[in-house]
Parts: structure tokens; C-alpha cells; sequence
């Protein structure tokens, strides 16, 4: 990073603690092994634009912006160890408690949600708030790409409330055809730990698929690249959004097709395995969420698995009402494409299986409607659902969806 930096214009001075690496960046000679790096390196140390010492205030001091960039290793726990993210935090207060000048600190370091306010309580607690502006920039740079990472990057994420950081930020990398993205410090910190457990995951489910395709006999490689060419639902931002659980005639059912394969083979795909123990798990959290309202009555936006259909085989509102109703809740429906359908075959079959007296609960979407329930809770947003409940502001409403923007809770763990 500090030797795309001096390429794009700006003036580095790198700091760290180890004086071996100090006195290999110094000198233009990359401390590890990069593609590029070396040549990059040297280039940045002969323009006179780059330097290294072990002295942070004096660093810090001379310079507009601080990227912290130390290591969070994991602790005997699992969680991250912020101890060099707060001892360099330690040191710019220091150095800046009874300073006039005003100073940037950029947090790169991979940390959990709250590790920037932690690091503005340091600076209020030595007098520097106000002049040292925070911003969590989280790093996307691979390991044996970093240079083309940098150099193309999907986006740049600045988590901050601070116009001061952010522009700082946005100045840093004016040269990037990148987007930015501008979001709350807590987010731009948790977005860095998912996308890595969403690469380990994609990574995992690749490897799944391989195990149960060698037992059929099958190239597991090409499943996966056929997977791949598909950029509008498999590789892409479909199915990205959190809701409520999934449902349906076809992803329960293949699910546990290959869960089924993969014991009869004797192979482990424990990945697979926990997609129906999590999805149930999304169910019961509904369930909870709406009793914590202890409501009386209950009326649910959405019976069918989701919008355009009348589908109701392993709906996800299906387990929902029958649930409300054990606990004693008085339930209606509503959801105009299953009233209006006819309904027939293994879809009305198991409707009647699970929920007989369904018909009896389906509702209009008129005005007394809206008003009658203690709680309105939509699995999937419509357009009808929104006027329904537009008309009745007064009803509380759980959005399960994620999507209406009347929310009085969300289902949580």
C-alpha cells in the first residue's frame, strides 16, 4: 500500500517496530515476497517519497493521515487482539494531546464493530478528540495480487461520521476508478470479517459439491464453472439480502437431496448439512419475535413461499401460523394471489396437511383489516402489502422481510 501510494503522488513515511523491516523499506527492498512489490519499492524509495523509521510520534507528527495497519491475531477465544490497535492509538494521543494541529487516523486492521468508538474514547480521554478524526477503511489486498487489488478494487468502504476523515479518505485514493462507500464505522468493520467468511464459505460449498460430484462420477470442476457463467442469480447479488427463511417446491427439497447423497456415500458435507437447521432456526426466531409483542391478534402479510405465487409447499409462513396458533393467537391472512387461486394437488394437499383450517383464516385486504390486528407481519414485501399497511399507521408491524421499512423488530438470535 505504501508503495502504491508513492507511485499514485503521495509522500509515505512507514513506521514499525521491527528495525530490520524499517531499514529493507528505507532502501526500497521489499521485506516479503509480492509480485511487483520489489520493483514498485524501489521505484517509491529512489523518488525521495518514501521513507521508514522506528519513531511513530515523529511520524505522526510530520504527516496529514495515519493508516493503522497492525496485526489483530486471533485469541485463545477466537476474538481479535486489539492490543496493537490500541497501543498505536496510545501513541497518537500522545503525540497529539498538546498539539494545536489537527490529524487523520484511518483504522485498516481487520477488527470487530465498535473497535473505532473504542479508539475515539482513547483520544477524548487525552484531550485530542477533536482534532484526531477516525475512519475504518478496511483493506481487500490478497496475498499474491495486493498490487492489481489495490490498483482495482470493487469498491472503497469508509465507515465514518466524521466529513473530515472521510474526505481525507477519499482524497487518498482520488486516483481510483473505484465507487465509494460511505457507511457507518460498525458496518464498514463487520463488512470485512463477512466477506472473508463469505469467501471460506464459497469456498467450503465448492469443495462440498467436488466431494459429491467424484461419488456420481462427475467433474466437479465443471459444475462449479457452469455455476460460475450464471452473473445473474448464482454469481451475483440475488438471494444477498437478509429476510426471512427460505421456502419453496425446490431449494428444501435439493437441499436435502444432496444431504441425503453425501450420507450415502459416506461423504461429509457438514456445510450442506446446516442449511436446514438454519433455516429452521429462522422460523423459530419469527415465532419469538412475535410473541415478545404478546399480541392477541396477528395478522400475517404473505402465506405463499414468496411474491408472484400461490406455492405454498414448505412455505416458511406456513410453520409460522401454525406456530402462532399453538401459542394461542388469533391469526388472519393476507395474501391476495393465494385467495384468489384455486388452489388444487400437492399444493392444496399440503396446505390442508399442515394448516386445515387455512380458508377460514384468508382475508381481504380492506381497511377493518388493517385495523383488527395487535401485530401485522409480512414475510415478503408487496406492493399491497405497503398500501394495507400505509392505511393503518397505527398498527405495529414486523417486518420479517427486511424491505418495507417499518420495522418494530427484527427476529434475533
Amino acid at each position: 500500500m505504501a508503495a502504491c501510494l508513492v507511485r499514485d503522488g503521495h509522500e509515505v513515511v512507514g513506521v514499525d517496530v521491527n528495525p530490520d523491516k524499517v531499514e529493507l523499506v528505507a532502501t526500497g527492498c521489499a521485506p516479503f515476497i509480492e509480485p511487483g512489490l520489489a520493483e514498485l519499492l524501489a521505484v517509491a524509495a529512489r523518488s525521495g517519497r518514501l521513507s521508514a523509521t522506528v519513531d511513530w510520534s515523529a511520524a505522526a507528527i510530520s504527516t496529514d493521515v495515519t493508516l493503522v495497519c497492525v496485526g489483530t491475531p486471533s485469541s485463545p477465544q477466537g476474538e481479535h487482539d486489539l492490543s496493537q490497535v490500541m497501543t498505536v492509538c496510545e501513541q497518537i494521543a500522545g503525540s497529539f494531546a498538546a498539539s494545536d494541529s489537527d490529524h487523520v487516523l484511518v483504522l485498516r486492521s481487520t477488527v470487530p464493530p465498535g473497535t473505532l468508538e473504542r479508539c475515539r474514547e482513547v483520544f477524548r480521554a487525552r484531550g485530542c478528540d477533536g482534532r484526531v478524526h477516525c475512519a475504518f477503511n478496511p483493506e481487500f489486498l490478497r496475498e499474491g495480487s495486493a498490487i492489481s487489488d489495490y490498483d482495482d478494487p470493487p469498491y472503497t468502504i469508509i465507515g465514518t461520521d466524521d466529513p473530515i476523515a472521510e474526505r481525507a479518505v477519499r482524497e487518498l485514493y482520488a486516483g481510483l476508478a473505484a465507487p465509494v462507500v460511505v457507511v457507518a464505522p460498525g458496518v464498514a468493520e463487520l463488512v470485512k470479517s463477512v466477506a472473508n467468511a463469505w469467501h471460506a464459505t464459497k469456498i467450503t460449498f465448492a469443495n462440498e459439491v467436488d466431494r459429491l460430484a467424484r461419488a456420481f462420477s462427475v467433474d466437479g470442476a465443471e459444475v462449479m464453472d457452469v455455476i460460475a457463467r450464471d452473473t445473474k442469480l448464482n454469481v451475483s447479488a440475488a438471494y444477498m439480502k437478509p429476510g426471512y427463511a427460505y421456502g419453496g417446491s425446490c431449494l428444501p427439497k435439493d437441499v436435502r437431496n444432496l444431504v441425503h447423497h453425501g450420507r450415502r456415500f459416506g461423504l461429509s458435507v457438514p456445510l450442506l448439512e446446516s442449511l436446514p437447521a438454519s433455516n429452521h432456526a429462522q422460523v423459530d426466531l419469527a415465532i419469538r419475535a412475535v410473541l415478545e409483542h404478546r399480541p392477541r391478534r396477528v395478522l400475517i402479510c404473505g402465506l405463499a413461499f414468496k411474491d408472484g405465487t400461490d406455492d405454498l409447499r414448505e412455505s416458511p409462513s406456513v410453520p409460522l401460523v401454525r406456530g402462532l396458533l399453538g401459542e394461542g393467537c388469533e391469526v388472519r391472512i393476507f395474501d391476495p394471489a393465494v385467495r384468489k387461486a384455486h388452489l388444487m394437488g400437492t399444493n392444496l394437499a399440503y396446505i390442508r396437511e399442515h394448516v386445515p383450517e387455512f380458508e377460514t383464516l384468508l382475508v381481504d385486504g380492506d381497511d377493518d383489516i388493517g385495523r383488527w390486528p395487535d401485530l401485522a407481519v409480512v414475510a415478503f414485501a408487496t406492493q399491497e402489502f405497503a398500501e394495507l399497511l400505509a392505511r393503518n399507521p397505527e398498527t405495529p408491524v414486523l417486518d420479517l422481510s427486511g424491505q418495507l421499512g417499518r420495522t418494530t423488530r427484527q427476529p434475533r438470535a
